[in-house]
C-alpha cells in the first residue's frame, strides 16, 4: 500500500492500467468505511481511499479542529481492506489559497442538511470534484447514510459530465442499530442510549409504510409513527430533533399527501451536542 499527497498520487495513477475505484473519507475510519472499501475492491482493479478533513464543509461553529484524526489507525484499516493507495494530502496542497471558484449545490443543497448547515454541500461538492479530478476514478463508492450528499454527488456527476460510476452502499449499522459515524465516538453512554431513538423511529416508519393503505396519506402515516418514538426522547431532553420529513427520492421535495413512488424519510437530531443524521427508503405504490 502506498501513501502520499498529490504528486505521489499522480505518479501512482500513471502506472495503473486497470480500473480504479475511489472511496472518499475524512478519516476516523470504522467498519462502515471498510465496507465501502470492500465494495470498491469488487468494482475496480485498484482502490484509492482519500483521507482529508475538508474545511470547506464545516461551519464556523462546527467541529473542524476537534474532528478525530487517528491517522495511523486509519492506515491500518486501509491496509486490512487491501487499499492500493491512500491519498492523504496536506491542507495546503488541496487549498494553496482560499478558493475563488467552487461548486454550487443548488436548490437541492439548500434544504434539510443544507439549511441546517449553510454552505456545507457547496464545500462537499467542491472537494469531491477535486478528488474526482485528481484520482480520475472509474467508479466511486459512497455510503447512503449521507443520502442527501449521495444524491447531490450523483447530480454533479450528471451535470458536470464526470465519466464515473457512482455506487451507493446501504447504511451500515452497529449491533444496537445506530448508523455508523465517525462522530459516534463523541457520544457518552447515556447519549448513545438516547440516540437509539433514531433507528427505532425509522423502524416504526418502515412498519407504517409496510402497512400503508392507499387511503392513507404517506407523510402523515410515517412521520406520525416516527414521532411516537422520537417525541418521548425529546421531552426528556435527551434528544433535540432537527428535522423529520418524507421526501421524494428524486427531488428532495416534501411528499404531497397523494404521493406515490420512491421516498426517503430523513431525520436529523442533536444528542449530547453531537449532530446525527439517518434515513430510510420507503415505497408507496398502489396495487394495480
Amino acid at each position: 500500500m502506498e501513501v502520499g499527497g498529490i504528486q505521489a498520487l499522480r505518479t501512482w495513477r500513471r502506472r495503473q492500467s486497470g480500473t480504479v475505484s475511489l472511496v472518499p473519507t475524512m478519516g476516523a475510519l470504522h467498519s462502515g468505511h471498510q465496507a465501502l472499501m470492500d465494495r470498491a475492491r469488487a468494482s475496480g482493479d485498484s482502490v484509492v481511499t482519500s483521507i482529508f478533513v475538508n474545511p470547506l464543509q464545516f461551519g464556523t461553529d462546527e467541529d473542524f479542529f476537534q474532528y478525530p484524526r487517528p491517522f495511523e489507525a486509519d492506515l491500518e484499516v486501509c491496509e486490512a481492506a487491501g487499499v492500493d493507495f491512500v491519498f492523504a494530502p496536506a491542507l495546503g496542497e488541496m487549498y494553496p489559497s482560499a478558493p475563488e471558484v467552487t461548486v454550487s449545490s443548488g436548490r437541492m443543497g439548500a434544504v434539510y442538511e443544507g439549511e441546517a448547515r449553510p454552505g456545507h454541500f457547496d464545500g462537499v461538492l467542491t472537494v469531491v470534484a477535486k478528488l474526482f479530478t485528481l484520482t480520475a476514478p472509474d467508479s466511486a463508492v459512497f455510503g447512503l447514510k449521507d443520502i442527501q450528499q449521495f444524491c447531490l454527488v450523483k447530480r454533479m456527476i450528471a451535470d458536470l459530465n464526470f465519466d464515473i460510476e457512482l455506487i451507493g452502499l446501504p447504511v451500515v449499522r452497529d449491533a444496537d442499530g445506530l448508523a455508523m459515524s465517525s462522530r459516534n465516538e463523541y457520544l457518552a453512554p447515556a447519549d448513545r442510549a438516547a440516540a437509539l431513538a433514531i433507528p427505532r423511529a425509522l423502524d416504526a416508519a418502515a412498519q407504517a409504510a409496510a402497512d400503508w393503505s392507499p387511503r392513507d396519506e404517506p407523510p402523515t402515516i410515517v412521520e406520525r409513527a416516527a414521532k411516537l418514538v422520537l417525541d418521548p426522547a425529546a421531552d426528556r431532553g435527551d434528544l433535540t430533533l432537527g428535522y423529520l420529513s418524507l421526501v421524494d427520492a428524486r427531488t428532495f421535495q416534501p411528499c404531497a399527501s397523494d404521493f406515490r413512488g420512491q421516498a426517503l424519510l430523513l431525520v436529523s437530531a442533536t444528542v449530547g451536542g453531537t449532530h446525527l443524521i439517518d434515513n430510510v427508503p420507503l415505497e408507496f405504490v398502489s396495487s394495480p
